[in-house]
């Protein structure tokens, strides 16, 4: 259980993080607090938007649509790796999710299928929309792929959280696919090596080989060639990796 971060500590926490952070006007009063209660807070979720162009993008988390007004997120992050703050407070983001989720979140352990929607999510989590598509062809920058990873930290730092506290929307609810195109696990292993070290500091360093990966695969999820991921490794061909082999993952 936490008290919601202020705009304030949240904007430092980020900053402190590296994260290149562009303060939307009125952000700090926009929410959909008379809807329900914020907090306490309990992780991170990570969503995409099925949106191109920042700007539009950006507006669009704002303002909301027809049916669900904004803002749909706390902050926007953008394929370049700038997070646009837009929404302090409760947000329109993560919706009825499974009560069981929420527990293991809480007890940062292994997450069940979601099957249920029984609790509300709006109250419990940060939200961040992450420009993209969605579709498992628009590709995913490296930029933006360690800002999400620096997000997260810096809210689970803040509130001395562990990496387990970060989920997706389709970890969540039943029925979402968001987001597409990378691995949580990957992405809560990185935000966990990131932890390990001080605010600021390098961020990931090491990948964890899981079965059935490929350097390929763990290059596409990183935003980084599998032929650097080669060399700072020393593997030649025919390039073969082993389930809990720790790669040196290169900036």
């Amino acid at each position: 259980m936490a008290t919601p971060l202020s705009a304030d500590a949240l904007v430092a926490a980020l900053r402190a993080e590296g994260v290149r952070v562009v303060e939307r006007p009125g952000w700090r009063t926009h929410n959909r607090n008379h809807k329900g209660p914020w907090g306490p807070v309990r992780g991170v979720m990570i969503h995409h938007t099925v949106t191109s162009g920042t700007a539009n993008t950006v507006s669009i988390c704002e303002n909301g649509y027809a049916g669900l007004p904004g803002p749909l997120c706390h902050g926007v992050i953008a394929k370049d790796g700038t997070v646009y703050l837009i929404g302090n407070g409760r947000a329109n983001h993560a919706g009825a999710g499974d009560s069981d989720v929420l527990d293991a979140v809480i007890a940062e352990r292994a997450l069940p299928a979601a099957n249920e929607s029984d609790a509300d999510g709006n109250t419990s989590f940060y939200g961040f929309e992450c420009e993209n598509l969605g579709d498992g062809e628009d590709p995913w920058p490296g930029a933006q792929l360690e800002a999400i990873e620096k997000v997260s930290a810096a809210i689970c730092r803040a509130h001395k959280w562990g990496s387990a506290s970060v989920i997706g929307h389709k970890e969540w609810q039943p029925g979402k696919v968001d987001p597409r195109g990378f691995s949580m696990s990957g992405l809560r292993q990185r935000i966990g090596a990131r932890l390990a070290g001080k605010p600021g500091g390098g961020g990931s360093t090491t990948y964890t080989v899981r079965d059935g990966d490929t350097l390929s695969g763990i290059g596409q999820e990183l935003g980084v060639s599998w032929q650097a991921l080669a060399k700072a490794n020393n593997i030649s061909s025919p390039y073969v990796i082993h389930p809990g082999q720790k790669l040196v993952v290169p900036k």
